[in-house]
């Protein structure tokens, strides 16, 4: 697909993959909608890419059909919704205070997986309303998170992993479901991303995660799950299918 003017939806577009991938698609010339709940990091990335804005909760099915709503008003139908809103997750199921709390297993899935399908619906039912485009008749792109740990989950990660799975094993289905729309749904699964998330970290344990990456031997970059993503939006063989984006990484027990 031309993103070219394209509108299009990043969730958890404000900081780290998210963020990258918002000002790759506004560079080529898409119309760019940002949805994330810390609206002033989101309106500062926004505001650098001429883009709009939208607090929301992904989670919450009201939140993601306002903002859908909100960002086809200005933007126009949506064309390709990419998927990056995600928290992350490290308790083990049984540590020393006792079993893990259900409502914390629960909160994960709730935002990773819930949230994900949730705007993934809401986008889709979107795109089967616009005019067909090119020889094959596409109407639009879904672009989804995972993570390595979906397969290689760690000790600690029964939550994260098992949200993360939920979101490869949706890949195929909803591909085949909506392939009779002019619809792709690709899912992308990173391994180690220098985000925010590892801002605190020593530099001796950065340096130790990235020497674990056999090649090349350092974190990935939010920018290259960008690249990755306009290649994914512009090459329509890629379909129901999750692409690793890891070095050859594979993870630990722990």
């Amino acid at each position: 697909m031309d993103i070219k003017n394209c509108a299009v939806i990043v969730s958890g577009g404000a900081s780290g993959m998210g963020a990258a991938t918002a000002r790759a698609l506004s560079k080529a010339g898409a119309k760019v909608a940002l949805l994330d709940m810390n609206y002033d990091a989101c309106e500062k990335v926004a505001k650098e890419i001429n883009g709009v804005a939208i607090a929301c909760d992904v989670s919450d099915a009201k939140s993601v059909e306002d903002a859908v709503h909100h960002a086809q008003s200005v933007n126009g139908i949506t064309r390709v919704c990419v998927n990056c809103a995600g928290i992350v997750h490290s308790k083990r199921m049984v540590g020393k205070t006792g079993p893990l709390p259900l409502s914390d297993f629960e909160h994960v899935i709730k935002v990773n997986l819930i949230g994900t399908f949730n705007l993934m619906r809401i986008a889709a039912a979107a795109m089967i309303s616009a005019e067909p485009v090119g020889t094959s008749g596409e109407r639009g792109i879904i672009i989804n998170t995972a993570s390595v740990a979906a397969y290689e989950g760690q000790i600690g990660q029964t939550a994260y992993s098992a949200s993360k799975g939920g979101v490869v094993g949706m890949t195929l289905p909803a591909a085949r479901e909506l392939a009779q729309f002019g619809i792709r749904v690709v899912t992308i699964a990173p391994g180690l991303v220098d985000t925010p998330m590892f801002d605190k970290l020593p530099e001796e344990a950065r340096q130790a995660l990235a020497d674990s990456v056999p090649f090349p031997k350092r974190l990935a970059r939010p920018d290259e799950y960008a690249k990755l993503a306009l290649h994914i939006v512009d090459n329509q063989m890629l379909n129901g299918v999750v692409i690793r984006l890891d070095g050859a990484l594979r993870l630990p027990p722990k």
